[in-house]
């Protein structure tokens, strides 16, 4: 059963090793008039998605592999401890994002494309860290 869910892990990991490739250039319509901001807050929000969607899928990854460890050697610490970096990191994103946000208002154009910016960056960063060998 493991091996049939590594196996199709492969198959939805494959379009996702490439998500930082696949990255929109969104700075072509960045602008701070609100009409025009909106087609670059949409391109910014097409960027999150597929961040996240990757994010998931290496996350995804890296469950089975260490269940996998798991099972091996009988270490049952190590699920906990990486299900808690997850939810902390999730937490530690609002908190750096939200604070930007915040310091952009009152101008919601501004204080959007501030947060969904910070929002990319970290998602990248998370995203080299789930690729990480271990």
């Amino acid at each position: 059963m493991k091996r049939t869910n590594l196996m199709a892990l492969s198959l939805l990991l494959a379009p996702s090793v490439h998500a930082l490739d696949n990255l929109r250039d969104c700075s072509a319509l960045e602008s701070d008039h609100p009409e025009k901001a909106k087609k670059y807050i949409q391109c910014l929000d097409q960027n999150i998605e597929l961040l996240k969607s990757s994010e998931q899928t290496w996350f995804q990854k890296l469950k089975l592999d260490i269940e996998k460890i798991q099972e091996d050697t009988g270490n049952t610490q190590l699920l906990p401890i990486i299900k808690r970096a997850a939810s902390n990191q999730v937490n530690y994103m609002e908190d750096t994002c939200r604070w930007r946000y915040l310091h952009k208002m009152p101008n919601p154009t501004k204080a959007a494309i501030a947060y969904k910016t910070c929002e990319i960056n970290l998602r990248k960063q998370n995203l080299e860290t789930l690729k990480m060998p271990y």
